[in-house]
């Protein structure tokens, strides 16, 4: 009998499973690889591919200064231009403006409407009237004066309220009225009561 070499069975299962995980191992890294690899062949493909569309750029524009020629003409906004304008619109027979320039001028317009302060009424042979206070000092008015510097007219008078109708340039410039009204003030005095 010849005698065989006896094989530990708890080494040869080691060194099987060993064999085994290094085989393993070999094969996965071999099937996964780069993962990125198949990303930036796409990206490599994709970039052959295209064909940018840039469109060619214009040549700029000559730039042609032109000479400053205002200062010949007429300012925009000189108290010159304005009057002209005023009178022209006062030759229109139409005109909301035509009657009010050709009368005399009172003193409380020559303040505007929020210098005004309405600090009272009284009635004086049936008529009302209302007292103004502009700049420290008293006026008496009635229905029919005028007040402010838009062509104020008054055309009521309460105990506690004027209204007028004044005349303004809406947003085209034309001449429109529109109703405005100033209210009794009281003093602060009797306020804080």
């Amino acid at each position: 009998m010849s005698a065989r070499p006896r094989i530990d069975q708890r080494r040869l299962r080691a060194a099987s499973l060993a064999l085994l995980a290094a085989v393993g191992s070999s094969l996965l890294l071999s099937a996964c690889g780069d993962p990125h690899q198949e990303l930036q062949d796409w990206m490599d493909q994709e970039r052959r591919e295209a064909k940018p569309r840039v469109p060619p750029l214009l040549p700029p524009r000559k730039f042609d200064p032109q000479p400053y020629m205002a200062v010949r003409d007429v300012e925009p906004f000189s108290m010159q231009k304005l009057q002209v304008a005023l009178k022209q619109e006062t030759r229109q027979p139409n005109s909301l403006l035509a009657a009010e320039m050709n009368r005399r001028r009172e003193p409380l317009e020559a303040y505007p409407l929020d210098n005004l302060t309405m600090v009272g009424s009284v009635v004086r042979s049936g008529r009302p009237h209302a007292l103004l206070r502009a700049d420290n000092l008293l006026y008496q008015i009635k229905v029919g004066d005028y007040i402010g510097q838009n062509y104020g007219r008054i055309t009521r008078i309460t105990e506690t309220e004027i209204t007028l109708r004044e005349i303004v340039q809406d947003a085209l410039g034309e001449w429109v009225e529109r109703m405005s009204t100033l209210t009794l003030q009281e003093r602060a005095q009797e306020r804080s009561r």
